[in-house]
């Protein structure tokens, strides 16, 4: 019996062109393994990197992805180490922690929020002098968000500004 007219026995049945060699398939198939690969080596991050900002009142510490890829929910963590009384802690974070992504949650909860030229500010009171306070953001980016964000935090208190922390991440597709 002879092949339809629209098939060749050289292409469809002996796979005899360049392009149909199956080391090109094997070749092909090693591509979505490399980028597994890479994933695990967190060459797209989402592994927290550790920041710190140190004056005299207090330290601030920041431990959030520097890499992340789009869709990724993680939790950043804050800690206000106080080497003297702050009155009225506050942090104001930067535009690029909201821009894109979406707040899931707060622990503890701040005993103010609020907005100030599109920067989060998070009010948390009084911190006692050798003292430390950790606060814990939830977050997803956005799965459409690519690009590099600036992710300054800023240290008050009061209307003080004790220190800031600059920061940038890049979110991969």
């Amino acid at each position: 019996m002879a092949a339809p007219q629209a098939l060749t026995l050289k292409t469809h049945r002996d796979r005899q062109n360049w392009w149909q060699s199956t080391w090109i398939r094997r070749a092909l198939l090693l591509v979505p393994l490399a980028l597994v690969v890479l994933g695990l080596a967190n060459v797209f991050g989402q592994r927290p990197v550790t920041t710190v900002a140190s004056a005299p009142a207090a330290r601030l510490t920041v431990a959030a992805p520097t890499h992340a890829r789009s869709g990724l929910v993680y939790a950043a963590r804050f800690r206000i180490d106080a080497a003297r009384d702050l009155k009225n802690a506050t942090l104001v974070f930067a535009p690029g922690w909201a821009d894109g992504y979406t707040v899931n949650g707060e622990a503890p909860q701040p005993l103010t929020q609020g907005s100030n030229d599109g920067s989060l500010v998070f009010g948390f009171g009084h911190v006692p002098a050798g003292h430390r306070l950790t606060f814990w953001l939830s977050l997803q980016i956005n799965p459409t968000t690519v690009g590099d964000h600036v992710q300054t935090v800023t240290l008050y208190d009061g209307a003080t500004r004790i220190g800031v922390m600059h920061r940038d991440v890049v979110i991969f597709p």
